[in-house]
């Protein structure tokens, strides 16, 4: 039996206090993950008796959660996951973009995480493909891996897509291959603008259908004057995005090396 502390473990003592104190930003589905994951090879889940013919031993084995965000449950699959991918990768270098959502917006998507993670991933896509594809820029057709996290660091909620990028593509005729610039993928405020732009046009969209959902603390959005708050606002003089508006990220796109493991990229400052 191993000693080490798990999730399950602190699950298990304080997430009554947790519950308590958050008990009106936990949605259904979290509710859902954190009972699963307190439970997860308990005997409250049932089980199953083992034994060995030969000397005897018996030993109960408790049934897992199998719930996906178990880590106890998912390590054999995110090892897999993770082996697939690395088998894809190409012979070249590789950039992690990372594009984000600001807190307004951020509170609309915890009510509405269906529509507007779509959203999000069709925007940051479309983003990165439409400036790659720009003569200007690399003239070129990308592919990419995109992974959504929905906390952050500090397990507050948190909404943002990690893309990793292989640092060049297929030219417009489809004949060669062209790479990009040592060191340098897309510029990085050119892809902020571009995914401001088409966020907060789907956004506004799905919002003008009656497709977005505003209770508890939301209800003063579900207002057209007050939805004003996801519209974006002139860029600063020294270009940085303001906290109302999406991000594309850091002030660059990072380049990782192909041996480093994709589910958790780490930048090289080189």
């Amino acid at each position: 039996m191993s000693a080490r502390m798990e999730v399950a473990d602190v699950f298990r003592r304080h997430v009554e206090a947790y519950r308590r104190l958050h008990d009106g930003h936990l949605g259904r589905v979290e509710r859902r993950v954190m009972s699963a994951i307190e439970l997860c090879r308990t005997a409250e889940l049932g089980g199953h008796i083992e034994g060995c013919r030969s000397c005897g031993t018996i030993r109960v084995a408790y049934n897992s959660c199998r719930n996906r965000h178990c880590p106890k449950c998912q390590g054999q699959a995110c090892r897999e996951w993770l082996a697939a991918r690395e088998a894809e990768l190409l012979p070249v270098a590789y950039f992690h973009v990372v594009f984000t959502l600001p807190a307004e917006i951020a509170a609309i998507a915890f009510q509405n995480k269906a529509l507007v993670y779509a959203i999000l991933f069709r925007t940051a896509a479309q983003t990165l493909r439409t400036i790659a594809a720009d003569p200007k820029h690399l003239g070129a057709e990308i592919g990419l891996i995109a992974v959504l996290h929905s906390w952050g660091q500090n397990l507050h909620y948190h909404p943002h897509i990690h893309c990793i990028v292989a640092g060049g593509g297929i030219s417009l005729d489809g004949k060669n291959w062209v790479a990009c610039r040592p060191g340098f993928f897309l510029p990085v405020r050119v892809l902020s603008r571009l995914f401001r732009r088409l966020f907060l046009e789907e956004l506004r969209t799905a919002f003008e259908a009656g497709k977005l959902s505003f209770f508890g603390d939301l209800t003063h959005l579900a207002k057209p004057e007050a939805f004003a708050v996801c519209s974006p606002k002139p860029a600063a003089s020294n270009g940085s995005s303001t906290p109302s508006r999406p991000s594309a990220g850091r002030n660059r796109c990072w380049p990782i090396s192909a041996a480093t493991p994709i589910a958790s990229p780490s930048p090289i400052r080189g």
